[in-house]
């Protein structure tokens, strides 16, 4: 029997087994025209058409994989809501069998030194700015946005997560910071226009250090910003903050460790830091087609794998955050200012570098709705220091934290003032500009 025969045969029994496998979604395939698997009963909210028999074959044998590859092809293509296919395959229950185990320990050990990260940088970062630009805010941030209402456009949202970041690191003028992982350099430029800080920012995408130098220059911060050309293990100084913002999905569990030391290295006594990354609520691998065509070695670690970057070095977690339902809503404006720009992306990469990334950001929207990945904030500083923020009221009002306790607290002053009204102390605003009367509830 020829293989056309044999999948006309085979195929449509093996794509209801596969719905019946996903919880029947409503979903239709459509076979080159010719023929249709649906779930029975549903509306479909999309349908995936099939435009041959060999990729029908192809995603028969790896539909995780191929999926991506067929799509970008054009041999595959989806009718319909996009989003939604991929959230309600994503959201499926998965059976993982020892196959699938053996080979995502394998995908583990790939390597991640430095001529693997620079590499990987290239691979993403490096396709161009121009082709950011397309898609991007205007101060090209490429991470998680915080949406202080959902209604927030992405512009405003990308400008509340710097300010976010910043206020958590109790930022105060004069102090020095070391980021890891730069981007374009919009969190360096702002934590040093608005809380008055110098940075040494650290980052192996060329393309992306160049254009963030040229904007410190445009924007008369050159002097109080510096952007390195290089690896995060060659982080040196001491610093007084340290932050790394999108770096740790590329720097694979293996070496958590070693950057932990870094930062042990390099922070103050009193220094405090902030490490934001894309992670799971499970261990667990990215999606194979995401990381071996958008992601090389990318890894989205849980809090337990991240805890290897602390525990070991001396560093205490003061606060984690969970930011998922943020970075779902970053990655639909991504994604809708992508497909409005389309005709220009195309133009600049070709269809086939079109359709990766628009599928990649459609997966990326579809796994944060789904919940099958989450975005951690966590703070840190020395174990043993003792400069910690009262509460959290300093993130959302803008005013400087009240660290504490105060120099030569003890017993006394809490039986002193238990009972009392809340105690008013003055403490300088973040930017320097006055005091600010933050009340700090009695003991």
């Amino acid at each position: 029997m020829d293989l056309a025969s044999s999948v006309d045969r085979v195929g449509p029994p093996l794509l209801r087994t596969l719905l019946r496998r996903l919880g029947d979604p409503p979903i239709r395939f459509s076979l080159w025209g010719v023929a249709e698997v649906v779930a029975e009963g549903r509306a479909p909210l999309a349908t995936i058409a099939l435009h041959d028999r060999r990729a029908l074959a192809l995603f028969l044998a790896d539909p995780e994989y191929q999926f991506g590859e067929l799509f970008v092809a054009g041999r595959l293509t989806v009718e319909g809501d996009l989003v939604g296919a991929l959230r309600l395959a994503f959201g499926a229950p998965k059976r993982a069998g020892p196959a699938a185990r053996l080979l995502d320990e394998l995908r583990r050990l790939g390597p991640h030194d430095r001529a693997h990260a620079r590499s990987s940088a290239h691979h993403h970062y490096d396709v161009g700015n121009e082709f950011y630009k397309l898609w991007l805010d205007e101060r090209m941030i490429y991470t998680c946005a915080y949406f202080a209402s959902p209604d927030d456009g992405l512009e405003e949202a990308q400008v509340a997560k710097l300010e976010h970041v910043c206020r958590k690191l109790a930022l105060r003028r004069g102090e020095l910071v070391f980021e890891a992982g730069a981007g374009w350099g919009a969190l360096a430029l702002h934590m040093a226009r608005y809380h008055g800080v110098r940075v040494r920012a650290w980052n192996v995408s060329r393309e992306q250090v160049l254009y963030a130098r040229e904007r410190a220059e445009k924007e008369g911060l050159a002097g109080r910003v510096e952007f390195i050309e290089d690896d995060y293990r060659n982080v040196h100084g001491r610093c007084d903050a340290f932050v790394s913002v999108g770096m740790l999905e590329h720097v694979g569990p293996e070496c958590y460790r070693a950057l932990g030391g870094v930062i042990s290295r390099v922070l103050t006594p009193e220094g405090r830091g902030l490490v934001h990354s894309i992670g799971r609520a499970r261990a667990g691998r990215l999606n194979r087609w995401t990381e071996r065509r958008v992601f090389p070695g990318a890894h989205a670690p849980t809090l337990r794998e991240m805890m290897e970057i602390f525990e070991p070095n001396g560093l205490a977690v003061l606060d984690v955050e969970n930011l998922r339902r943020h970075y779902a809503l970053t990655a639909r404006h991504w994604l809708a200012r992508f497909r409005a720009a389309r005709p220009a992306i195309e133009a600049l990469v070709g269809p086939e570098r079109t359709r990766t990334w628009e599928l990649y950001l459609a997966g990326t929207t579809a796994s944060f709705e789904a919940a099958t990945i989450e975005l951690f904030q966590v703070v840190f500083n020395r174990v043993g220091a003792d400069r910690v923020p009262w509460s959290r009221a300093h993130l959302y009002t803008g005013e400087a934290p009240a660290l504490g306790p105060p120099a030569g607290w003890g017993p006394g002053d809490c039986a002193a003032s238990a009972g009392g009204d809340a105690e008013i102390r003055r403490v300088a605003r973040a930017d320097g500009s006055g005091d600010a009367r933050v009340p700090v509830p009695a003991t």
